[in-house]
């Protein structure tokens, strides 16, 4: 299947087993208790962790794709942000392509120029999802993207995924604790209950 991701008996660091596919433009919606194993399974997936198990992107398989290579195409939006330069343009080739983005979340071109410290929580996180988006990945991973914004800014945040998701056909998996969220946006729903992956209709 063209542009799916499959994981096959994928166990993080001693957590549940799952196993499930993602189809090229969907995007499925992940809940389930604090310490379920949402974000280790995020981070297995984006070769950040080691895990066992078997995944596939296309048809090429995890453990055979150099990491840096594995993780330009499946990328992962993590809970906090982390950056490494001291002013924000640094972290882009191009800041300018940014703008139309960034301006979608309700950023002005004039952040390029601030210090990472200068920024709230909030234009952090937005701006964390700006930098993912400007590497054109070909698997989102996303982990609660919404959960330090207001109600109008993550609505912003999910037409801007919706959006990407539409128009490069890729495969998107949301981790959310907001379930009014996963009605909006989720085209499946998988719930983690007693180490199991249970679908929600």
């Amino acid at each position: 299947m063209l542009n799916s991701l499959k994981i096959e008996n994928v166990q993080a660091v001693a957590g549940p087993v799952f196993s499930l596919t993602i189809a090229a433009g969907e995007l499925l919606c992940l809940t389930g208790s604090s310490g379920s194993g949402k974000s280790l399974l995020l981070r297995a997936i984006a070769d950040l962790d080691p895990c066992a198990g078997t995944i596939w992107f296309n048809d090429r398989k995890q453990s055979d794709t150099p990491a840096p290579l594995w993780r330009r195409e499946v990328a992962l939006l993590q809970a906090v942000s982390y950056w490494w330069h001291d002013r924000v343009g640094d972290h882009f080739d191009k800041p300018q392509e940014a703008t139309p983005v960034m301006e979608a979340l309700g950023l002005t071109r004039e952040v390029m120029d601030w210090h990472i410290e200068r920024m709230s929580t909030g234009e952090r996180q937005r701006m964390s999802i700006v930098r993912l988006l400007f590497n054109r990945p070909l698997v989102l991973l996303l982990d609660e993207p919404t959960a330090n914004l207001d109600p109008t800014t993550s609505r912003q945040v999910e037409s801007l995924i919706l959006d990407y998701k539409q128009r490069h056909r890729v495969p998107v998996l949301w981790v959310s604790h907001d379930l009014d969220q996963v009605k909006r946006v989720a085209d499946r729903h998988f719930d983690i209950r007693s180490n199991q992956l249970l679908e929600v209709n």
